[in-house]
This record gives structure tokens, sequence and C-alpha cells, in this order.
């Protein structure tokens, strides 16, 4: 594999300013009726970037470096219907010359693109769609697959589901700074391991890490033991609320609350388990009284409206 060298001033002004001067994200201290007991600070990564927020910036930002360092002006990614990498990739793409493909899970949602918030806002950033079944989706990763995604588009910079890889992971270890050192917990959601392993390989070793899975068992821990050689972690499996997108009233009623409380918006696929996890196991006293704790907020806001539309379908609480 050849060496790549990074030249920063081929960059436009959003990745040019992260690239050089690394973005640093505020801490709010967080004042909410059902803590006591310990200090809650949330790392606000979701104001960031509008569309490209929270971990999805960690992770786009070595990545779209690689892409432009090879020469490559397209970016391929895989998503479902409201998903925050699909929004973040175009929205990238747009801001920093890319053309970029989405290949999205469901054949169904190809004649759905205006009613679907998160797939409007990607093909008005000029993303190009292709839509394939669920059993196709499963190939993602095959080489043959991949294979026929280049005949069929020429050359691309693949960027995996979720976009974890290597460098992904090199970006969210910028996530924690020099004045993260002091607290406890560092808390964040999981979803594909990128994020945790990052955040991992930058806290220190007293520091406990503890990841809320917003997936349906706990596979993920043998994924995120690839990615780092630190043990001062654990993943929290309980707050998954049935699985991936799954959600009901009690999530949701928590996450109106909490943002009454403390003005802070979480999603109800990542954040809001998250915090409602961690508030748990706090009234639970398995967080030592007097601990420092501090959470990721992670983005993923973008999703609210399309979640917001299968909750009143399905005459559930929305997130105000």
């Amino acid at each position: 594999m050849r060496q790549i060298y990074y030249n920063y001033d081929k960059f436009n002004l959003l990745f040019c300013s992260a690239m050089n001067f690394n973005v640093n994200s505020r801490n709010q201290k967080v004042n909410f009726s059902l803590i006591n007991d310990v200090e809650l600070i949330i790392k606000r990564e979701d104001e960031i970037h509008s569309y490209i927020s929270g971990n999805k910036y960690r992770k786009l930002k070595y990545n779209l470096i690689a892409a432009k360092e090879q020469g490559l002006d397209t970016l391929l990614t895989f998503g479902g219907a409201y998903s925050n990498h699909i929004v973040a990739t175009a929205s990238a793409g747009a801001e920093q010359g890319f053309k970029t493909i989405g290949v999205i899970r469901g054949e169904e949602l190809e004649t759905k693109i205006s009613d679907n918030s998160t797939l409007s806002f990607a093909q008005q950033c000029g993303m190009q769609f292709k839509f394939i079944s669920r059993s196709q989706y499963r190939e993602k990763i095959n080489l043959e697959f991949i294979a026929n995604l280049k005949n069929e588009f020429g050359e691309f910079y693949l960027l995996p589901e979720g976009g974890t890889n290597q460098l992904a992971i090199k970006g969210c270890e910028e996530i924690l700074t020099k004045n993260d050192k002091s607290f406890d917990y560092i808390c964040t959601p999981v979803g594909t391991g990128g994020t945790i392993a990052g955040i991992i390989n930058t806290a220190k070793k007293t520091q406990k890490v503890l990841g809320f899975s917003s997936l349906k068992g706990d596979f993920l821990k043998a994924e995120i033991a690839k990615l780092t050689t630190k043990d001062n972690w654990e993943l929290v499996t309980d707050y998954h609320f049935g699985g991936y997108g799954k959600t009901d009233n009690k999530l949701i009623k928590f996450i109106n609350k909490f943002k009454e409380e403390t003005t802070i918006p979480l999603d109800p696929v990542y954040t809001g388990k998250m915090i409602f996890g961690l508030v748990d196991l706090i009234q639970k006293n398995k967080i030592k009284k007097g601990s420092k704790i501090l959470a990721i907020h992670t983005g993923g806001l973008q999703g609210i409206t399309g979640m917001n539309k299968l909750l009143i379908e399905k005459g559930l609480v929305v997130i105000k």
C-alpha cells in the first residue's frame, strides 16, 4: 500500500479548519431532575455542523483526505431509509466537491424519496441512489458485489455502512481533549463500534468507557475488541428498546422531558437511548456517587423528522 501524504491546502473551509486546528465541541453541564449525586456533562458534538454532525464528522474527516490524495472524486457508501451517515456523506460531498452515491437498503424506497426527509435531502445535495433488496444489501462487503458496483459506476472511494474503518477511528480519537481527563466515566452510543474504539484509544486507563448499544444483542463486544487493544471499557446492552431504530412511548417521553429541562435535543436511535440508560444506571446506584460523567452527543438529530412520521403512523408520542 502506498504511503499517503496529507496536503491540507487542497481542502475548502469546512474540513480545512478541522484538519489544521481540530474542531473541539463544547462541554455542557446538565441539571436534570432524575439525576442526583453525580456530575453529568454532555459533549455537544451535535453542534459541529448542521448535517455533518457528531461522530459522522469525525469519521469522514480523514477518509475525505484519503480520497483526495488518491485522486478519487466519487464517494460510495451504504445506508437505510433514515441513515445519518447517508446525510453526512451527501452533505460533505456537496461541500467538498465529491460526487456521491448511496446504495440504499429497500427497493420500495425508490418511489418514496420525496416522502423521506433523509433521502430527499441527500438527493438535493446531489447524491445518486441505487436501491437494492435487503438480501442484496447483506452482500455489501462481498468483493464481487463491490466489483459489480465499480463496473456500474466507475472508480470510487468506498465508505462502509456507518462510516467505520481505521481512518474513521483516527478521527474519533479527536473527540476527547486534554480538558476531558478529569472525568471518571466517558459514555457514548454504539452503532458499529468505530466511535467507541476511538474514544477508548484516547481515554486514560483510569477512565471507564461505557458504550450503550442501540442494537439488540452483545455481538458488538467482539467487534469493538478487534478495534482497540485497551480493556477499560464495557458495552451496555440493556437499553436498545427492541433493536436498531426501535422505540416506544417511554423513551420518547424521556427524550421530551430531558429537552424540556436541559434544552438539549436527543435523537431516539442513539443518544436518547444512551442518556436513558445512563440515568437508569445512576438511579440504580450502578454509577458511584460523586462521579464525574462525560456523555458524548453523537448527533443524529436529522432523523427526528422521519422518526416522528413513523411515530404518528403508529399512534405514538412524537419527539418535540
